[in-house]
């Protein structure tokens, strides 16, 4: 991989969050919370009935693809191991493509270590004047090991050259370039040269074999990314690859007493809501959340979905509602009704995929009775719960950040 010093792009970038299923007080309410339906094995046990699963939107970082592989050839930063590798085509005029750079900026700075960067050229000199000097430019910078430099400074400063002559474009390129550690003189000469004609030609000619004509075009581990190419999107995708590093390989040890109290303790900034769990009434599920809390799952992850009057919902670290353990397991039928507030409920995608997501409702919620498995009650803190930041992700648009979980205790008697 060519090592070149980056300098991210900062520029504002607002974020958009955004969820996988409506939110309402209907019948459908809790619904899904997984991107497709999952089939869940017959119980392995009689204890934990539980099946290890695996769901990742995208291949691996090394798998197949409909770009050209890869190599040590192109212009690459962040780690070369990194779980989630962002391929994108785009060109330097673009505004589109300068959209691109600050969405791919904030999840670099976002996700600290985790992404890898592969940019390459799309010329688009059909529609703007200056696309093919701009990549000359780059192409030249590189001749001095700047290509990155070269890649901050035009997306940085785009607004005070996009408009400009391609003369006068030049000549601001040789105000601009010896501030960013390169000579402005042998960057016009490389600019000229017959080997960076040549780069740009052969760069056209890739640009024109891919599936797609259009730009930015962007692949995520090699899957070409179609429709949603906003931070939120985006980020959901990277969010959910990332969380295969965080999920369990096996199902948890069935540990819990049916005989003893257990009392959860769930830590906002806000206050702490304090719940008491029913192990004598839904074992598998209090089982899995006190093993999830005590491995740390629940820390820093957002009360994603609130719905004053119905519900907040948690337990998925990617916020995204689709997000699990890495494990399902079964619905639990016992004679507990969703009939006042505080009742505590599996958040599911239907029958027997019970994850990591829980919800508190606020109010009575007949129609969910018989769908959702009851594992606790709220015994304290459900005025803490009713003022978490309220967040419908099925109105889309804007929405304020969820109120993330700072530690979830259990105290076991």
């Amino acid at each position: 991989m060519k090592k070149f010093l980056f300098f991210l792009v900062t520029l504002a970038f607002a974020i958009l969050i955004t969820a996988c299923a409506d939110v309402d007080e209907r019948p459908t309410t809790i619904t899904p919370f997984f991107a497709t339906d999952i089939a869940v094995p017959p119980a392995s046990t009689p204890e934990f009935s539980c099946a290890i699963i695996n769901v990742i939107p995208t291949p691996l970082a090394d798998a197949q693809s409909e770009a050209p592989p890869i190599t040590a050839a192109d212009y690459s930063i962040g780690p070369a191991d990194a779980p989630v590798t962002i391929l994108e085509y785009c060109d330097f005029q673009s505004d589109i493509c300068l959209t691109m750079a600050q969405t791919i900026a904030e999840l670099i700075r976002n996700y600290p270590g985790g992404i890898r960067l592969v940019f390459r050229p799309f010329p688009l000199t059909d529609y703007f004047d200056k696309s093919d000097d701009a990549w000359l430019a780059a192409f030249a910078a590189d001749k001095q090991g700047k290509f990155w430099e070269m890649y901050d400074l035009l997306f940085v400063k785009h607004a005070e050259w996009s408009h400009l002559s391609p003369g006068e474009f030049k000549a601001w390129l040789a105000r601009e370039v010896p501030a960013a550690g390169m000579d402005a003189n042998q960057l016009a000469e490389e600019m000229k040269a017959a080997e960076t004609a040549d780069r740009l030609k052969s760069a056209k000619e890739a640009a024109a074999l891919l599936p797609v004509q259009a730009a930015p075009l962007v692949f995520i581990n090699g899957s070409l990314q179609q429709y949603f190419l906003d931070y939120q999107s985006l980020s959901d995708t990277v969010g959910l690859i990332l969380l295969g590093q965080k999920q369990f390989t096996e199902c948890p040890p069935f540990t819990i007493d049916a005989a003893k109290q257990y009392i959860a303790t769930i830590e906002t900034a806000k206050g702490d809501i304090v719940i008491q769990l029913f192990p004598d009434k839904a074992p598998l599920a209090v089982n899995s959340f006190v093993f999830l809390a005590r491995q740390g799952w629940f820390n820093g992850v957002t009360f994603h979905r609130v719905i004053p009057g119905f519900a907040a919902q948690a337990g998925d670290p990617t916020g995204t509602g689709r997000g699990n353990p890495g494990y399902l397991f079964n619905n639990e039928s016992n004679d507990l009704l969703f009939n006042k507030p505080g009742v505590v409920g599996m958040a599911n995608s239907g029958p027997d995929t019970n994850g990591s997501q829980f919800f508190i409702t606020f109010a009575p919620a007949a129609h969910l009775n018989g769908s959702f498995t009851i594992f606790g009650q709220v015994i304290s803190g459900l005025d803490v719960a009713e003022q978490l930041t309220p967040r419908d992700p099925a109105q889309g648009g804007y929405l304020p950040p969820g109120d993330a979980i700072l530690n979830v205790t259990i105290e076991e008697k």
